[in-house]
Order: structure tokens, then C-alpha cells, then sequence
């Protein structure tokens, strides 16, 4: 079995959560390399890789792939290091600050011939694959109005300078529950024509933007709108899908970054979560006969380590590689758009 050395560019919440326990538990890869540039508590878990101070000093190893795992002001400039080192790169999400690094990072790995991925977990998340299951099967029609939310009630600022700070670039929610949200308002039902935005930050002008609401609209007549606030202490429905046959509700209750960061080992092809104990989702359709059925639903499990088991199969089999970053380029256009028609105060137009 073809066995692929991987780095991670940091220990902190991602590498420990969403990246280090998959690498370690997928047995195609090696977590081989970990930078930590003052700590060392990478040894404890992962005392079988070797411990670097430096990025750069990590990219001089055979590491084959390179996760860049840093704050998002950072992602331009190690992805761009690592791919000029020779080395394949997975990106956090938001892949970078502007449409202009993303851009040039993707060219510049299609000119050096690696892959360059953006880590879209939630892709993998139960809740948004059970919106996939049910707008696969058609129970809703036409698709006419739709609602994405992710909200959280943080209503102290975080430590993080890089979350919180308005004077640098890519800080806030829009770039970071928003680069989830658009993706996948992107992957079920493709590019809006333009849309309008109101981005602002709701524990004032000093902190970065913690509240967005983005409304996409689409040549069909379609309505999409993408809503975040850390002021919500009473959960919304997460998603909110209204047809021409019916609608569907559906609760946010993936708990995979919870449970990891509680100390869960993930799993390959089983559920490793803890199953739900009460349904999550509610499908109101017309079916055949016209007739109203009313279904109380339950997600299936959802599982992050697919998306490293599509980035091992991409580099042995050369199966499509998840969520490039070519593809995620649209997404930072939408997010700088957003930016543009909430500044502007107007509908924004995606060109």
C-alpha cells in the first residue's frame, strides 16, 4: 500500500481536531511532520513525527503533502512556499484573504504540476448531506426560496488577533462560517447571477465583522439567503428549503468537531459519532396523489474522513481531487462581492 508522508503547519485547535487524528487513523498516510513553533505538544499524541520550529524548515523534509493550517492572513505565503518547495497543499478554509492570492496559488500549482485542495469539511457534515439527500430525490420541486444559517451565541470577543482584529485582512465570520456557507449554497445549487449583503460587527467597530446575512440571487428566479450572528442564544433551523412541492427544515446537529475535540477517534466507513436520540429534520411534500405527507427525519452520520480518503484516492488512484482549489475561487469572489455590496450598500453583480 502506497503510504504518503504528510506535514502539518501548526498544532493548534485544527491541527489537533480536523487534521492530525485523521491523517494518523487513515493508514495511507503518516503524520510525519508537525511545526510548533514554541510547544511541544505534539509529542504526547504524535511522538512518532518529527517535531519542527519553522515552516520553512519543514518544507526541506519529504513531506508529500503539506497542510496549511495557519491563520488565514497566513495562507497565501506558506501555500506558495510549499508549492515552490515541490509539495502537494491542503488549505484551511478560508482558502485566502482576497480572489487574487487564491488565484495566483492556483495557478502557480497547476504550473508545478501538485494538487492544491481547499479543506471544505462541511461538505461532510450529516446536516448538509441529509439537504443534499432530500433535494436529490425530488420531493420539493422547484426549489423557490432557501435559507442558510449558522449561528452561535459568542457574545465576548475571542483571544485570536487574527479572528478578531477589523485592521486584518480575512478576520471576521464573513470569511470564516461565511466561506462554509456560500460553499455550499454554491454546491447545491450553482453560481448566483448577483446578490445584495449586510456585513457588520454586532459587538461594535472594533471587532471584526460577527454578523452577516447574504442574499443570493439566481437567473431562475431562485432566492438564497446566508445568515450568521453570534448573538443567537435560541437555535434556528440551519436550513430551510421551500419548493413549488413541498419544503424541508433541518436542524445543524453534526457533532463531529465537538466530539474530536473531546477526544473521539475517527473512523473509516463506520459511524464514529454518537447516533442521534430524536429526529432532526421535517419534510412537508405533496406527493403523488397531491396529498400532504408530513415526515419527521434523521440524518445519517457524516464523516470528515472522507474528504482525506478522496485526497488519498486522488493521489494513488487518481480519482477527482475534493473541493480544488480552481473551484473554490468562486467562492472568494462571492465573499469579496459580499464585502463590496455591504460597503457600497447595493446589489452586487458576480462577474
Amino acid at each position: 500500500m502506497q503510504v504518503v508522508k504528510v506535514g502539518l503547519c501548526a498544532f493548534g485547535m485544527s491541527g489537533k481536531v480536523f487534521h492530525a487524528p485523521f491523517i494518523k487513523e487513515h493508514s495511507g498516510f503518516i503524520l510525519s511532520a508537525v511545526v510548533e513553533r514554541n510547544k511541544q505538544e505534539s509529542r504526547i499524541q504524535y511522538p512518532e513525527s518529527t517535531l519542527y520550529r519553522s515552516v520553512e524548515e519543514m518544507l526541506q523534509s519529504d513531506v508529500d503533502v503539506v497542510v496549511v493550517n495557519t491563520p488565514v492572513q497566513t495562507h497565501y505565503e506558506y501555500a506558495k512556499m510549499a508549492l515552490n518547495a515541490g509539495k502537494n497543499v491542503i488549505i484551511e478554509k478560508p482558502f485566502t484573504v482576497n480572489v487574487a492570492e487564491a488565484q495566483e496559488l492556483v495557478e502557480l500549482a497547476e504550473e508545478k504540476k501538485l494538487f492544491l485542495s481547499v479543506f471544505q469539511n462541511r461538505r461532510f457534515d450529516r446536516d448538509y448531506q441529509q439537504v443534499q439527500k432530500i433535494l436529490s430525490e425530488g420531493y420539493l420541486g422547484n426549489i423557490k426560496e432557501v435559507e442558510i444559517r449558522f449561528d452561535r451565541f459568542r457574545t465576548i470577543p475571542g483571544a485570536k488577533a487574527h479572528k478578531e482584529d477589523p485592521a486584518k485582512p480575512g478576520s471576521g465570520s464573513l470569511h470564516d462560517l461565511g466561506a462554509h456557507l456560500i460553499d455550499q449554497a454554491v454546491q447545491l445549487f450553482g453560481v448566483p447571477e448577483k446578490l445584495f449583503a449586510d456585513v457588520f460587527s454586532m459587538k461594535g467597530k472594533t471587532f471584526a465583522n460577527d454578523y452577516f446575512e447574504i442574499l443570493l440571487y439566481y437567473k431562475n428566479d431562485l432566492r438564497v439567503r446566508l445568515k450568521s450572528s453570534v448573538f443567537s442564544k435560541e437555535a434556528h433551523y440551519a436550513y430551510a428549503i421551500h419548493g413549488d412541492k413541498g419544503s424541508f427544515l433541518q436542524e445543524r446537529t453534526d457533532e463531529q468537531e465537538s466530539e474530536l475535540a473531546a477526544g473521539a477517534i475517527p473512523v473509516f466507513e463506520e459511524d464514529w459519532t454518537k447516533p442521534l436520540t430524536e429526529n432532526d429534520g421535517i419534510l412537508n411534500y405533496l406527493n403523488e396523489n397531491s396529498e400532504s405527507e408530513r415526515i419527521l427525519t434523521k440524518s445519517e452520520p457524516g464523516n470528515y474522513m472522507n474528504y482525506y480518503h478522496q485526497i488519498y484516492e486522488h493521489i494513488v488512484f487518481q480519482q477527482p481531487l475534493p473541493s480544488p482549489g480552481a473551484e473554490i475561487i468562486i467562492n472568494m469572489k462571492l465573499i469579496e462581492a459580499a464585502e463590496e455590496s455591504s460597503r457600497n450598500e447595493r446589489v452586487t453583480l458576480i462577474k
